[in-house]
């Protein structure tokens, strides 16, 4: 038994042993492409730009000065750079969780459609995807002209609004340019948890009696809802750096300035130091939702449920089979 103990034993070494050697050119190459960068940022950060520029020699006479926790303090503070970052920052929030509650809603039955539509189907689903298919900044450029002071946006609800100015209606402009263009990514990935159900699951709930909002709470949602976790996780990172949208939309409007425009918009003054304390607290607070939300929903973002519960099951099994032993 020892000895065929320790065969196992080094049969599991081994193969632990290659599965290191196989993932170690991709862990090489995220180290690379994120962590080297992530590194220099956070060293960033904690410098200033001191850099003054002799105009008849062209020299650098001072160069980047070691400022500690500054940037960050600076950040935080309601005054000065801090009134920008809060402004930067709610916005963010507002965008993503108003956005993604609205998008998840919306792709949900833009699913439901697409799975069910029986005439024409091929036509729904690729109008249904088209939004998603055109590039951000076309997209961006299309609502601007929609929203414009003459544009359909005005002629449809019959009211000269200046959307594209200060003020609720252009978070409410980006909101709605967003909530157009990806919603149909959350359906498009709702669309392929809903056709590895199995009809059988729906027939025998008709047959139960059980009406359609009994079928979708109770059959659809439980089913799709890892599918749908995920694709909401994936939006909620991709919306809390937005930058091009509002960016083309409203260009430098404090109502649409998001955190990764404040940092683009501190880089291009040469402020790398406060560039880079804006990013690495946005990279923090991406961290942030995603460890809550996996944590807090229960997201299965590795695809391991599965496997924890059959490794579970086995050992409430032997529970029970021990305690009825005399």
């Amino acid at each position: 038994m020892s000895t065929l103990a320790h065969r196992r034993r080094a049969r599991g070494d081994g193969q632990e042993g290659l599965a290191g050697l196989l993932l170690s050119p991709t862990l090489l190459l995220l180290a690379l492409v994120v962590g080297f960068p992530l590194v220099l940022s956070v060293r960033q950060s904690l410098f200033q730009g001191g850099d003054e520029i002799d105009p008849t020699t062209g020299i650098i006479q001072q160069g980047d000065t070691f400022v500690g926790l500054r940037n960050y303090l600076d950040a935080f503070t309601s005054s000065g750079a801090g009134a920008g970052f809060w402004n930067a920052f709610w916005n963010t929030t507002l965008f993503t969780v108003v956005g993604v509650a609205i998008e998840t809603v919306l792709g949900v039955a833009m699913a439901l459609i697409m799975a069910r539509a029986l005439r024409a189907t091929g036509l729904i689903r690729a109008s249904i995807l088209v939004p998603w298919a055109i590039p951000t900044v076309v997209s961006a450029l299309m609502w601007q002209l929609i929203f414009d002071a003459n544009g359909i946006a005005n002629e449809i609800i019959g009211q000269q609004i200046l959307w594209t100015t200060e003020g609720l209606q252009a978070k409410a402009a980006v909101l709605i340019a967003d909530i157009w263009k990806t919603a149909p990514y959350i359906g498009l990935l709702t669309l392929a948890g809903l056709q590895t159900i199995d009809d059988q699951v729906y027939e025998a709930a008709r047959v139960d009696g059980a009406n359609r909002w009994q079928t979708f709470w109770r059959i659809t949602l439980p089913l799709v809802r890892p599918v749908l976790m995920v694709a909401v996780l994936f939006r909620l990172l991709d919306a809390m750096r937005m930058f091009d949208l509002p960016y083309v939309l409203l260009g430098r409007l404090r109502s649409g300035q998001t955190l990764s425009m404040l940092a683009a918009d501190a880089a291009s003054k040469t402020d790398f130091g406060m560039a880079s304390a804006y990013a690495v607290v946005l990279f923090l607070y991406i961290c942030l939702v995603a460890v809550i939300f996996v944590r807090g929903l229960g997201a299965d973002v590795i695809g391991d449920a599965d496997g924890r519960a059959r490794r579970a099951r086995p050992r409430r099994l032997r529970t029970t089979a021990e305690g009825d032993l005399p």
